[in-house]
């Protein structure tokens, strides 16, 4: 059986980015940022993902960096259009463009790896069934954004997730933004909604949001800055920031040493649009640097 380090299970998306009155299209999605940094990384990374077979080709751009990809046919591709009204503001508003169905069990490849991570973006991508067979494979690492998004209308909002007490347990790294930790908590403090996330015991708890990336782990905080010149590269923050954290974990970091690799990282990415084209050397630089 193939064996990879890292399994990244989401949707690509196309998505329609409008930052005050320029709008552009780009590749989107947990699996597309997130991979990107991870194979960035130097690790071995497979990409799980539904989207129509006319879109195929948006998988090129990870597998020219070596990522193996195994796409699932689907009616359509899933997309979103982010508005930021202000360029400098965290604030975005998010249209559902398009959906690539929900995640089914034989959707997995016959693949071992160290980590799966599952990084849904839309309403009903992933489901409970989903998850405990992607439990029985391996380690998860679930970003909670898009199972606690809701439709209304033609816009995704923050909701809430009914089944969290029981999917949260099997799960090893879980992220959030702050919004998310508040909603799941109803605590408006990151630090105490992180300990609250923590009572259903996945062993460490990673929040962004815009100020830098708060993790909790073995009981300890670890906090670390982002410090961009500017937002360009707002969309897909979280991503990359949560893919950096895993993947220095999997190379050996301590949790206070990937949460300050993974705000550098970050750091980097928010300066540019799309996804972290850096390299390892210059984040390790900039970190010595101060």
């Amino acid at each position: 059986m193939e064996q990879f380090d890292v399994i990244c299970i989401g949707h690509l998306a196309k998505d329609r980015i409008v930052i005050a009155d320029a709008a552009r299209i780009s590749t989107g999605g947990a699996v597309y940022y997130g991979g990107m940094v991870l194979r960035r990384l130097g690790l071995r990374v497979g990409v799980v993902t539904r989207l129509a077979r006319v879109d195929f080709p948006l998988l090129d751009e990870l597998r020219s960096t070596g990522i193996q990809t195994f796409p699932v046919p689907s009616a359509e591709t899933s997309g979103i259009e982010n508005v930021h009204p202000d360029p400098n503001s965290d604030r975005r508003i998010c249209h559902l463009l398009g959906f690539a169905g929900t995640f089914r069990p034989q959707d997995l490849p016959p693949v071992d790896a160290r980590l799966f991570y599952v990084g849904p973006i839309m309403p009903d991508e992933v489901d409970l069934p989903f998850l405990f067979a992607v439990a029985a494979r391996g380690p998860i690492a679930l970003d909670v954004q898009g199972i606690l998004r809701k439709r209304v209308g033609d816009e995704l909002i923050t909701g809430d997730w009914p089944w969290a007490n029981r999917d949260i347990p099997f799960v090893r790294y879980l992220k959030v933004d702050d919004r998310e930790a508040a909603a799941l908590t109803g605590q408006q403090d990151p630090r105490r909604a992180a300990e609250v996330l923590a009572e259903h015991r996945p062993q460490e708890i990673v929040l962004t949001r815009k100020e830098g990336v708060l993790v909790l782990a073995d009981g300890r905080f670890h906090e670390a800055p982002f410090r961009p010149q500017s937002l360009a590269g707002r969309t897909g923050r979280g991503d990359t920031c949560f893919a950096a954290y895993l993947g220095r974990r999997l190379q050996g970091d301590t949790p206070h040493e990937a949460t300050e690799f993974a705000a550098e990282l970050t750091t980097m990415k928010l300066d540019q649009p799309g996804p972290f084209r850096g390299s390892v050397e210059e984040v390790l630089r900039r970190l010595r640097a101060g």
